[in-house]
């Protein structure tokens, strides 16, 4: 039972599997296109199948198909400007439908795939439209009116050049009637009528000429009535003239007509397109000055907020310049003064040392230390006194001595003592120093010299 029912399962497995895959195999109809997208293992974005068939992976593809059933179109066309500056009227009926070429199909796929007929349509028109004025404007009334086959190959060649890029070709293309405001092409039928029956006439007036020459010649009698016939022909003849010369001149009356209307046309488009080239100007000589005046207000805060930038950054710098400045100034004052400081010190420190080792050779009397020390420098004190007088530069001195003079001295004695006197005594510098000379240093005292009354 669990093996029948096993076999039972893988073929309905198979057989599911068989109905997928067959599901996923697709015909494609003769009047449609079959477009597969997804991964198509191709450079282009879709495939496209005429008239075939193909498998569509499941999850990975998808399909759908575009209808090749023909679209007419009616494009009346009006005031289409021709070469001649003459708006004409061109009804046109066009027979378009999606192209089975490879390049053109994959354009189809691209651009139409999911449209209606009715999209399609309206897209296509538009191309009708454009491509139709442009061959209108490159072409001639004459051309336009006459060569048929000339204009209608210039519409396909251009029409179908813009059709291909949407994935669609030219199937037929009908021109109905033209027609102008101005009525020059009904003046060229006009014309070609009236020239039609004056060449009718002539031929008609030629052949009863013909016959009535030779008539007149075969019987004298028959020559008056050629020659009524003669006149009627030549009367004839001349309002055929008339009429011809009526034709020219509503012609000429027509194409004038046609003309002036042709110039002011041009003269108003000229005017628009004069006035628009204006205001274009206008409009971009104020956005140029807008322009103008926003890069001058830029130019002028940016470059003064740069030179304000500028002047704090220097005002800073020059700040900090000067700051280092006084630092280092400071700095090498106060390292001077240091150094002054620490050599005073260092001095006193050594003289104190000296004094100190002075005193305890002197057995710590300060008395004897400091007139040791005096003693050391007796001999350039007595030379600075020595040196004070030397210093008295004295040309020539004149004296005259009488040989008088007091307690037995004369006066040039007298001159060169008191000379002498006028040097500071040793003691004086002691006391001017607060010390006092030693007693040794002293003397002995000098004698008080009695009054002359009481010798």
């Amino acid at each position: 039972m669990t093996q029948i029912t096993l076999i039972l399962i893988l073929v309905a497995v198979v057989f599911v599997t068989l109905a997928a895959i067959l599901r996923r195999y697709r015909r494609c109809p003769s009047d449609k296109i079959l477009v597969i997208y997804g991964k198509t293992g191709r450079r282009s974005s879709a495939k496209c199948i005429h008239g075939g068939a193909a498998f569509i992976w499941p999850v990975f593809q998808d399909y759908a198909y575009l209808d090749l059933k023909p679209i007419s179109i009616e494009c009346n066309l009006t005031n289409a400007l021709s070469k001649q500056n003459i708006r004409v009227d061109v009804p046109c009926r066009f027979t378009v439908g999606i192209s089975t070429e490879p390049e053109v199909m994959t354009n189809a796929a691209e651009r139409l795939l999911g449209l209606t007929t009715d999209s399609i349509q309206s897209i296509a028109t538009d191309i009708l439209f454009g491509q139709l004025r442009l061959v209108i404007a490159t072409m001639d009334i004459e051309e336009i009116n006459a060569d048929r086959d000339k204009f209608l190959a210039s519409v396909s060649a251009n029409v179908e050049a813009e059709l291909r890029k949407i994935g669609l070709k030219l199937i037929n293309v009908n021109v109905t009637d033209i027609r102008d405001e101005s009525g020059y092409i009904e003046a060229l039928g006009k014309e070609a009528a009236a020239k039609a029956i004056n060449d009718a006439k002539k031929s008609v007036a030629e052949q009863n000429r013909y016959g009535e020459t030779g008539k007149a010649n075969a019987d004298k009698d028959t020559r008056i009535n050629v020659a009524a016939a003669d006149a009627d022909a030549v009367k004839g003849e001349n309002n055929a003239k008339i009429e011809i010369a009526n034709s020219d001149a509503l012609r000429r009356q027509k194409t004038a007509e046609a003309d002036r209307l042709a110039v002011a046309a041009e003269k108003v488009q000229a005017a628009k397109a004069l006035q628009e080239a204006y205001q274009s100007e206008r409009d971009a000589e104020i956005a140029r000055a807008e322009r103008e005046k926003a890069t001058q207000q830029a130019n002028i805060v940016v470059a003064a907020e740069i030179d304000k930038q500028k002047k704090i950054i220097e005002a800073e710098a020059e700040a900090e310049q000067a700051r280092r400045k006084a630092k280092g100034e400071a700095d090498a004052i106060f390292a001077k003064m240091d150094a002054q400081a620490r050599g005073i010190f260092e001095v006193l420190t050594k003289q104190a040392d000296g004094f100190k080792n002075l005193v305890g050779a002197a057995e710590g009397d300060a008395q004897k230390a400091v007139l040791m020390m005096i003693a050391d420098k007796l001999p350039e004190l007595v030379k600075t006194q020595v040196e004070a007088v030397k210093g008295i530069n004295i040309d020539k001195v004149t004296v005259w001595d009488t040989g008088n003079g007091t307690n037995g001295k004369t006066a040039t004695s007298n001159f060169i003592s008191g000379m002498m006197k006028s040097v500071p005594p040793l003691d004086d510098l002691f006391k001017m120093a607060g010390m006092d000379l030693p007693s040794y240093l002293k003397g002995a005292p000098a004698k008080e010299e009695e009054p002359e009354e009481q010798k």
